[in-house]
């Protein structure tokens, strides 16, 4: 299992060319603050408004490590993996499975954001790939979704550079920032990943 430097897919860190996916963990918290306050406009926009009267995990430890806990046991169920994303040992970003299904489906669904000042060199696009070896390599999942506002270009543009499959429009598919937004479905099923295993790890995590 050589997308994975642990036993056990719970604890699982990811190691690409260029980034290093683990875990968030409590003593995060500091540098996860300061990218998310920084990012704060870049991020608004695509992602759902907070629950009223819930804590700001942004701006408080104990909810951010809740938050922690939280994904901690969602991974040791098997019913999300959450990682956050390192470039030169820095915090930049998350990505993250959820949404598991096993049974008849074997499928979950990808999420992601990266610090703007990250932005513009494809650490996502890798990131992705890292994290759909482990799904389909360890997880032994069958296949994976991507859903996109159709305006969210710079996000589209990672699925493209991968050359993911686009499934077609779901229509207000999920409440972002306190509108039901369409979403562009993008797919790869484990068939297509072992077809285009080779190029895909190949391309973006050994070259």
């Amino acid at each position: 299992m050589s997308a994975r430097s642990v036993g056990d897919p719970a604890g699982a860190v990811l190691v690409g060319r260029r980034i290093r996916l683990r875990p968030l963990v409590a003593g995060d918290f500091e540098e996860w603050r300061e990218v998310r306050l920084h990012n704060e406009s870049w991020l608004t926009p695509w992602e759902p408004r907070p629950v009223p009267g819930r804590p700001d995990v942004v701006r408080d430890a104990r909810a951010f490590a809740s938050r922690c806990g939280a994904r901690a046991r969602e991974a040791q169920f098997g019913t999300a993996y959450g990682f956050g994303i390192f470039v030169d040992d820095r915090f930049s970003g998350e990505i993250n499975l959820s949404s598991v299904q096993r049974g008849p489906l074997q499928t979950a669904d990808i999420g992601y954001w990266i610090d703007r000042r990250r932005a513009g060199h494809s650490y996502m696009s890798e990131a992705v790939v890292l994290l759909a070896r482990f799904a389909f390599e360890d997880l032994a999942l069958h296949r994976l979704q991507i859903s996109i506002i159709p305006r969210n270009l710079r996000s589209r543009r990672v699925v493209e550079k991968l050359n993911l499959r686009e499934e077609g429009l779901a229509v207000r598919l999920v409440e972002i920032n306190g509108v039901w937004e369409d979403h562009l479905r993008y797919a790869i099923t484990a068939e297509e990943w072992l077809d285009r295993r080779d190029q895909l790890v190949g391309e973006w995590l050994n070259g």
